[in-house]
């Protein structure tokens, strides 16, 4: 590990040598990895620009990016009063430090920040709903309503303004008000899933069960795979006395996210109502797994056992609880019957007097109005008297989908539109998927991994993964073990094609562009050279067209496009957004050109198309599009992303009977996202 971190060391230390230039490539490099979700790397690259000039306060805004998307929101404010020491003027960053307070609940300090942000930017909509929300948080429900009075006069047409001021009403308890905005932003995008959910959950807590249905159905259709809607559509189905289908929603749940505590234990209750003991008890299981102190998920559990003459495991549980929860009677007398059972008829007597005794106690605070009874409960309510209590969200975790600040998540590229399926690589890592297994493979890829020259196993992917602390770190040494053995053997085109990996996975493009060019150029026929050639080619020109200030001089290599499925949301968080190059159509066609070359090595090779038609569809080039699309799905007739894709180009052109075709078939093959765009389609 020393090794490991040594050669890390004095790899970004030669990169990062006292020249301006390479200061400033270090910073790119930096900032193509927070672009690309490489976060912990990126962090790395901007250290090393802060430890060789730390009076620049870009290094400190951008590693604060870095952390608050890692959650790291104590770390992202620190380095945002850092950049703001050394540029009091810099508004990026009060704005990025006021989220980051406001998740702290730092809420004062927040408001000082959106307030001075404000000061240059009076009528920004992301600055004026994250004032409103801190308001509502801080309970003064008129700050707020003025705040967000102002935020909708400016921008009438925010789904997002109506939403919040919705939320804002229901807080207050002014339901009449609160259905008008949400109403408001149905109206203004019914595509919207959020705003049905949050309608549905009013409505729920109206106990008007069938509107708060058909909100909740309608908010999964937009997004199938939103878990939260799944638990709450099974509470109100369990109000209505559908316990099949709330299983069945908790069942959905769960096959989305094996490890749903609130999934699990809610279906742990209703298998115990309709007694399924023994299922029962494994939902349970898992929840203790993951929640040893979860004492309610214990008293169930114990009941259970019970049930099944478990007797010991039972009194076990018992006893877990009722050292918790001394004053909990229901627990003494299931004990007080257990050790009935066992014989021990002295222990059971004094159970059951104690039982009484706190019963007693509890039916007077009812009868005075100091208790109520309640047909669910909140995660984080611990009143053991509610152990059998079907779990809600909590408030607190509804608040942070009603109150979703505009900042959080990626925050350099907000994503708002309909999106294609990204561009394939052949790399390394992939990062799983939650509906479907990928089984995407090429002979080529599996000849290249057999003659174990590669470090580890290539695979061809659409969905990468960015890399941990320690595959970073090996990525690093292996640049330096690379770089000996080609220094021994300089005309093997597979090192130069691995290193150029390494490369590309540490987000140094240049490096990595120059590596697989030489690779082509001992070895005319790499094809899986020229193709990783073109996706790299592909990343740098989709950073420049996003990033206005992106300098191809110190990137040190004229940039390739981008497939184009990312279209940014307007913020003043927001890295930069996408321009017009006049050398872009040029670009376009350098890349073209390498996706040719690798056709015309292996016609067979279907990601050379289907990456081909990504950049045809960028340039609005739907006809070609859809050709290469052809040629990919003839090739592969369960390629899902391609259906997918070919489906949004004939919907552009308005081929809407064909275009529903392929998005059905993707849909079957796995792309959940399909269905919400065929509800849009036939709407």
């Amino acid at each position: 590990m020393k090794k490991i971190i040594l050669s890390l060391a004095i790899f970004l230390t030669s990169l990062c040598s006292f020249a301006q230039i390479n200061t400033d490539r270090v910073m790119i490099i930096g900032r193509n990895a927070l672009y690309f979700e490489d976060y912990v790397l990126a962090i790395q690259y901007f250290n090393q620009v802060i430890k060789a000039k730390p009076y620049l306060p870009e290094p400190y805004f951008y590693r604060a990016i870095a952390k608050y998307c890692l959650d790291d929101f104590k770390g992202a404010e620190d380095d945002c009063t850092l950049a703001l020491e050394r540029n009091p003027f810099m508004i990026k960053a009060y704005q990025l430090r006021g989220d980051t307070r406001q998740y702290q609940n730092d809420y004062e300090g927040a408001l000082t920040d959106y307030q001075e942000s404000l000061k240059d930017y009076p009528n920004d909509k992301f600055i004026l709903i994250n004032i409103g929300i801190v308001d509502i948080q801080k309970k003064d429900y008129e700050a707020a309503e003025e705040t967000l009075n102002t935020l909708l006069k400016y921008h009438p047409k925010y789904t997002q303004g109506y939403l919040t001021r919705g939320a804002m009403y229901q807080e207050k308890g002014d339901t009449v008000k609160a259905f008008e905005n949400y109403n408001e932003a149905i109206e203004l995008d019914k595509y919207l899933p959020q705003s049905y959910s949050m309608r549905a959950l009013l409505r729920y807590y109206k106990q008007d069960y069938d509107s708060a249905l058909i909100d909740f159905d309608e908010s999964i259709k937009l997004d199938p795979l939103q878990t939260g809607n799944y638990i709450n559509r099974g509470l109100v189905k369990y109000q209505k006395n559908d316990l099949r289908g709330a299983m069945s929603d908790y069942d959905k749940v769960l096959e989305l996210d094996a490890n749903n505590i609130i999934a699990r234990f809610n279906r742990g209750l209703l298998r115990a109502q309709v007694g399924d003991d023994n299922r029962a008890i494994e939902d349970f299981d898992v929840v203790l797994k993951y929640e040893p102190e979860n004492y309610m998920a214990y008293f169930n559990r114990a009941l259970l056992k019970n049930n099944i003459s478990d007797f010991n495991g039972a009194l076990n549980d018992l006893n877990k609880v009722l050292a918790e929860y001394p004053e909990f009677y229901q627990g003494f007398y299931a004990r007080s019957e257990i050790k009935r059972r066992k014989n021990d008829l002295a222990g059971a007597e004094r159970d059951y007097n104690y039982a009484r005794q706190e019963e007693n106690r509890v039916r007077k605070e009812l009868a005075s109005g100091k208790k109520t009874n309640e047909k669910t409960r909140e995660e984080s309510d611990k009143n053991m008297d509610k152990f059998n209590l079907l779990v809600v969200s909590d408030k607190s975790e509804e608040e942070k989908n009603k109150f979703n600040s505009e900042t959080r998540g990626r925050i350099q590229n907000k994503r708002v539109n309909i999106d294609a399926e990204p561009r394939f690589v052949v790399s390394y890592y992939e990062k799983p998927n939650e509906v479907r297994q990928s089984v995407y493979f090429s002979p080529l890829v599996d000849a290249l991994n057999r003659k174990n020259v590669l470090p580890r196993k290539l695979r061809i992917t659409n969905n990468e993964a960015a890399l941990n602390q320690l595959q970073i770190d090996d990525h690093f040494n292996s640049i330096n073990e690379l770089s000996d053995k080609i220094a021994k053997n300089p005309s093997n085109a597979e090192l130069y094609y691995a290193r150029g990996l390494d490369y590309m996975l540490v987000q140094d493009f240049s490096s990595s562009i120059e590596n697989f060019e030489k690779a082509i150029q001992l070895d005319p026929n790499f094809l899986l050279a020229y193709f990783d050639q073109a996706v790299v080619h592909e990343k740098q020109l989709e950073l420049k067209e996003l990033t206005p200030d992106y300098d191809i001089k110190t990137a040190e290599k004229i940039t390739i496009p981008t497939i184009g499925n990312k279209n940014p949301q307007t913020s003043s968080l927001n890295i930069g957004l996408p321009t017009e190059s006049a050398s872009a159509k040029l670009e376009y066609d350098l890349i073209v050109r390498n996706y040719n070359k690798v056709i015309e090595l292996n016609p067979d090779f279907i990601y050379a198309y289907y990456n081909r038609a990504g950049i045809r569809f960028n340039q609005k080039d739907y006809k070609s599009a859809i050709l290469d699309y052809n040629e990919a799905i003839r090739r592969d007739k369960e390629f899902a992303e391609a259906y997918f894709n070919r489906g949004l180009a004939r919907f552009y052109m308005k081929d809407y009977t064909r275009a529903l075709e392929d998005m059905r078939k993707a849909g079957e093959l796995g792309i959940v996202e399909a269905y919400s765009i065929i509800k849009r389609m036939t709407e």
